[in-house]
């Protein structure tokens, strides 16, 4: 049975690149937003869905680690992607010719060095891929798109320059999610678990709720913290951790969290993607 992935973004945008590498013979389902790609796994329109987390230049994608934790879905695998972006335009343009670049507000942000050599214009857009295929519907050689190489292919443009990304280590990392929780095995191999908690209101509660993983070296990649609703709550964090949660360590260290937290929901464990090893990103 073929499998659905949605994701946020058009064809030809970096996420349907990374839904493409995970599953080469999905069917892709492109959403206007991060919140529809995920009720579309919530609702069974999809199978899965493939979302942007964070960004080695940008830092963490807006909205989604609030949304992870409302959507009721669970961290199936992750994968880090080497972003590119390409200068493209439509066939005949030329750099010299170019008045106005479009593309989404981060690509914008992580190509600013030929922006500002280029001395164009800037319009943001939703979505990298779109950008791309507003410039072919335009067909005017003074618009141009920041884009990733395969938008260029699905829309007919022209690469006026390629690999224009500031940071060549350039790399977002993608996080799969689904309606089943899928628990990668304790094998010995590098594991991730990533979990969402909400502290008691007591004082030091965070300082004592995080206290169990450094007293049993258990190591932990990111925090992040963000109030829900409005009002002075106590607030949520999103936490992710290198290990399993049926080792001693780990397991130690989420019962110290749980005496110090009124809420505490595991939401995904899954196997490290070599990147974290040093094995690059794909």
């Amino acid at each position: 049975m073929t499998t659905t992935v949605a994701y946020q973004g058009e064809p030809g945008s970096n996420s349907a690149t990374a839904a493409r590498f995970l599953y080469p013979e999905c069917t892709e389902l492109p959403c206007t937003g991060f919140e529809q790609a995920l009720d579309a796994v919530t609702l069974g329109t999809a199978d899965l869905a493939v979302i942007p987390v964070d960004n080695s230049a940008a830092g963490r994608v807006a909205d989604v680690h609030h949304l992870l934790p409302e959507s009721g879905l669970f961290i199936v695998a992750e994968y880090f992607l080497a972003i590119r972006f390409d200068l493209m335009g439509v066939p005949g343009s030329t750099p010299e010719g170019v008045e106005c670049v479009r593309s989404h507000v981060h690509a914008l942000g992580q190509c600013r060095k030929v922006l500002r050599a280029g001395g164009w214009r800037t319009l943001v857009t939703d979505d990298t891929a779109g950008a791309a295929r507003e410039v072919a519907e335009l067909g005017d050689p003074r618009h141009a798109a920041l884009a990733p190489p395969a938008a260029a292919r699905l829309h007919g443009l022209d690469v006026l320059s390629a690999g224009v990304e500031d940071d060549p280590d350039n790399t977002t990392r993608f996080a799969v999610l689904s309606r089943e929780a899928v628990i990668a095995p304790d094998t010995g191999e590098p594991t991730m678990t990533s979990l969402f908690f909400s502290v008691r209101n007591i004082p030091s509660a965070l300082y004592k709720a995080l206290g169990g993983f450094a007293s049993s070296a258990v190591n932990l990649t990111k925090i992040e913290s963000y109030q829900a609703g409005a009002g002075l709550n106590a607030s949520h964090f999103y936490v992710e951790i290198e290990g399993h949660p049926d080792d001693p360590r780990v397991d130690l260290a989420l019962n110290e969290l749980r005496f110090f937290s009124s809420e505490v929901r595991v939401l995904g464990v899954y196997p490290a993607h070599p990147h974290r090893l040093g094995g690059g990103a794909s």
